[in-house]
């Protein structure tokens, strides 16, 4: 500008203006895999628009790129791929459970429960059941219906201890009708599973599947227009695959959380159980 306005010197201006010489002859030059890096975070942002920088990092180390966390942050704002920043509501709050804030400390320790609805493209509702680890983050369950009783929940819960041939220590949940039935309460009780509801009104107080029901709404329920009830049956399957495999959870160390609960297993030996199932217990159809 000191140049163009005044006709001065280079020397003249650089010496005003505080700036060495050598950096007005500077040109950048691009890393030779700089443009097919643009191109993959372009990918990977179409994949998963939700999902920010820090994952897709983690996604090019697990697919063999060398590359910092810093040039993904720089090459992800200008191709403007930036995901913006929700304001959390309220702190995260636990609930105590007999004098003691309740926190998962091994797998199968504490599932939990909640409910998210949607619609299909004909205007009628279906309602899904969500049940996640909350100490390794999986999630194991996702029961799509048009409506889904308390006799409903209680078969989803049989059935996916029958996959994984062990009963939780206890179970989170909020105050609604299905989970405050007798029938939800009875399959407990005779399986020796405790029930650690939260106060009501208090979605916070059960953190962990109101964080996989948020990731669940913005990447799956806000984006797809479901045609019929087994086609978001099918889709929401798909994505919780790929949400246990594939996506990076920072409390996790950027693993996903099918690995990381290989890698804890491999560490800690055989996997504990969550609670001994006595014999003779519910069974529903």
């Amino acid at each position: 500008m000191l140049r163009d306005r005044l006709g001065v010197s280079e020397r003249w201006a650089c010496q005003v203006a505080g700036q060495h010489r050598s950096t007005q002859r500077y040109e950048p030059r691009a890393a030779e895999d700089d443009a097919a890096l643009r191109t993959r975070l372009r990918e990977v942002s179409e994949e998963k628009p939700r999902r920010g920088y820090r994952r897709a990092h983690a996604r090019l180390l697990d697919e063999g790129w060398s590359v910092n966390r810093k040039r993904v942050q720089r090459l992800w704002r200008e191709e403007g791929l930036r995901v913006p920043r929700r304001k959390r509501k309220r702190a995260r709050l636990g609930d105590n459970h007999d004098g003691k804030r309740l926190r998962a400390e091994r797998p199968d320790h504490v599932w939990a429960l909640d409910f998210q609805s949607d619609e299909t493209a004909d205007g009628r509702q279906i309602r899904i059941l969500n049940v996640v680890d909350e100490f390794t983050r999986e999630a194991l369950a996702s029961e799509v219906a048009r409506s889904i009783t308390a006799e409903d929940t209680v078969a989803a819960l049989e059935r996916l201890v029958a996959v994984r041939d062990v009963v939780p220590c206890h179970i989170r949940c909020d105050n609604g009708p299905e989970l405050i039935a007798h029938a939800l309460r009875d399959w407990c009780r005779l399986n020796r599973a405790a029930i650690a509801y939260i106060e009501p009104g208090s979605p916070w107080q059960n953190p962990f599947i109101e964080s996989f029901n948020g990731r669940a709404r913005d990447e799956v329920l806000d984006i797809e227009l479901f045609g019929t009830l087994a086609e978001a049956r099918v889709v929401l399957a798909d994505w919780i695959d790929s949400y246990n495999t594939e996506h990076p959870h920072s409390a996790l160390g950027m693993l996903p959380p099918a690995r990381f609960a290989e890698r804890w297993r491999e560490t800690n030996g055989a996997p504990t159980p969550g609670c001994t199932r006595p014999t003779g217990s519910l069974r529903q159809a």
